[in-house]
């Protein structure tokens, strides 16, 4: 297994300043650095979310269940995602809440060794009924070595506004 991110997987370097409402571009698409998942990573993720299931614990478990070997928690990747996110500081200092997950989807397994970055995209903004506030939704997906999405949501931010909105 590699552990080198697909080539077509730009990273996109942290931003020296966060991005408010209006600096949001809908055509745009960022690309966190990749992460190689440990068996710490999910060994402190049961531990701290008390999720001891054993697809995730026990490899012979995992196995006759039809998996390779345990499997990450997918509520670790969602949580990997959000933090792989949190590095590129889109949001650092522009961030007023979030304001949910929608249409999470975990298509595949992830695995111990298993190298995976998140992909965000801008699909929808508009303003918010709070002033000088605005939501904006992005794609968010978790991509494995192989180049397949292995955890897809939709994710709400309300941001900050610099222009006042009409």
């Amino acid at each position: 297994m590699s552990s080198v991110p697909a080539p077509e997987l730009e990273i996109t370097p942290p931003l020296v300043e966060s991005l408010a409402y209006d600096d949001v571009d809908l055509s745009a698409t960022y690309m966190t650095r990749p992460h190689t998942v440990t068996d710490a990573d999910i060994s402190t993720f049961s531990t701290l979310t008390h999720d001891h299931h054993p697809l995730h614990t026990d490899d012979a478990f995992a196995r006759g269940m039809g998996f390779d070997r345990r499997i990450a928690h997918g509520l670790f990747g969602l949580s990997l995602m959000e933090g792989l996110k949190a590095e590129l500081g889109l949001y650092t200092t522009t961030s007023v809440a979030s304001l949910g997950w929608d249409n999470v989807r975990f298509s595949a397994p992830v695995y111990v060794g298993d190298t995976v970055q998140t992909r965000v995209s801008f699909v929808e903004k508009r303003p918010s009924r709070q002033h000088r506030r605005g939501v904006v939704i992005e794609q968010v997906d978790l991509i494995n070595q192989d180049g397949g999405v292995v955890i897809t949501a939709r994710h709400a931010s309300l941001l900050v506004m610099v222009a006042p909105s009409d």
